[in-house]
């Protein structure tokens, strides 16, 4: 059962229309005019659409729905009038009403009006609740100035279609800033493709981006949208574009500069409208200057340039990062809830973070599914294992011999290699100039995880 409320001086209109919707199960309130109606609305949060007549006196119906427009925009309004005109109805429209019914009221056309209404509601409190989850999701938390100034940045510009390049280490939350971009523009509604340039094999980047036809080449057995096209009307995130090859770099300036993509195979191209985003943990000026990068692609894409801070520059916003990471991992995982004492937290701030905040929620989840403790202080800290410290920990100065604290230096430097690899073995022996085999010997040895 729906909440409505009727607004017309004629009490005959408002008693017969109470009749009708009554009749359907709905449940009405009444109103005499435009200014009865606002005291209603305010003190009445239940109602859910309003039916209002064009003419009446104190306060007429085109003033009453621009007030409730400005104050209640979610609420649907119907007018209703008497001596309805295309004008009247194309004004109606465009203050925001939902629909424009005339006089004499059908009984089919009013249920069926009211119930559109309804759904219409229903239907844009779905949508705005999703994307308040999206946007809780993708929220980007902290409270240093670094990324107080990101915040404001993507508040003034993801409302306009101005290209952005967002540049930071691995792990700073680069796809983070883009979905907020696309998430308050006017394209939210639209498809959000990213495209992770670094991860397209050469000779498919263009197939990837582009599209292509069948028999365009070997093993094009079918037609293929791009990414372009499959992103047309919202945001193309082109991820580690620094890793792009340049001959791909070149026809993604072509459509830049002309809105057109043609697909590999076909004779004639296509319109495509797309914001385009851009992330890089580059320097793409050092990586014009080698000749790697098209400096021309660079004034392209360079139109807002966002940087963002590694994590050990604003270890302010660690705690704040680790209630969010160690919260949402208990839920995850059903367990209880876990704090951290201020010493551990003065610790942890002192950390290099090479993996950033990606290294960090890792360690959050590492600390809810392995510390028995419910509190997390520094003995907790050690057994997991997290003495990587910018300079090293103060534990390394009081091994009892020379033998111990190269051990224990050995190790944290072991352990900070292999999470600036991401664990990846290979990479990190290869890195540090030690066999495999070795290395393998190290980890077991001073049981790294």
């Amino acid at each position: 059962m729906s909440r409505i409320l009727i607004v017309d001086d004629e009490e005959a209109v408002r008693e017969s229309v109470s009749m009708a919707l009554e009749y359907v199960g709905h449940s009405v309130v009444q109103a005499r005019h435009g200014k009865d109606a606002l005291d209603v609305l305010e003190k009445d949060p239940s109602i859910e659409v309003v039916l209002c007549d064009v003419k009446m006196p104190v306060m007429d119906g085109l003033e009453t729905l621009e007030a409730m427009r400005d104050r209640w925009p979610d609420r649907p309004v119907v007018m209703i009038s008497g001596h309805g005109t295309v004008e009247t109805a194309v004004e109606a429209t465009k203050k925001g009403a939902f629909d424009f019914i005339e006089k004499p009221l059908d009984q089919d056309r009013l249920t069926l009006t009211v119930r559109n209404a309804i759904r219409s509601a229903e239907l844009e409190a779905e949508a705005r609740n999703l994307k308040d989850e999206l946007l809780d999701k993708w929220r980007i938390i902290g409270e240093s100035p670094s990324i107080e100034a990101v915040r404001k940045t993507i508040e003034r510009i993801a409302p306009t279609d101005a290209r952005v390049l967002i540049t930071g280490d691995n792990g700073t939350g680069k796809e983070l800033v883009a979905r907020n971009l696309h998430l308050l523009s006017r394209r939210s509604k639209a498809p959000f493709v990213d495209v992770n340039c670094a991860a397209i094999p050469r000779e498919l980047i263009e197939s990837e981006l582009f599209g292509h036809v069948k028999g365009a080449f070997t093993g094009a057995d079918r037609d293929k949208t791009g990414r372009f096209e499959q992103a047309h009307g919202g945001t193309l995130f082109l991820d580690e574009i620094g890793d792009m090859d340049i001959t791909a770099q070149a026809k993604v300036l072509r459509v830049l500069e002309s809105g057109r993509v043609q697909r590999v195979g076909e004779p004639g191209d296509r319109q495509v409208d797309v914001r385009i985003i851009a992330a890089t943990n580059k320097d793409l000026e050092e990586e014009v200057r080698e000749g790697r990068f098209r400096e021309d692609l660079l004034y392209r894409l360079n139109v807002i340039p966002i940087h963002l801070a590694p994590l050990r520059e604003r270890a302010e916003d660690i705690p704040i990062l680790l209630e969010k990471f160690s919260s949402d991992a208990c839920r995850k995982y059903e367990l209880p809830c876990k704090s951290f004492t201020p010493e551990a937290i003065a610790r942890l701030q002192r950390m290099e973070w090479s993996g950033n905040i990606r290294e960090l929620r890792n360690f959050a989840e590492r600390v809810v599914l392995l510390s028995p403790s419910d509190t997390i202080g520094p003995k907790e800290l050690d057994l997991l294992g997290t003495q990587n410290p910018r300079g090293l920990d103060e534990s390394v100065f009081s091994a009892p011999t020379f033998e111990e604290f190269k051990q224990l230096s050995e190790k944290l430097y072991l352990q900070k290699k292999l999470v600036e690899n991401d664990w990846n073995i290979k990479r990190t022996a290869e890195s540090i100039g030690m066999q495999r085999s070795n290395l393998y010997k190290k980890i077991d040895r001073y049981n790294l995880k």
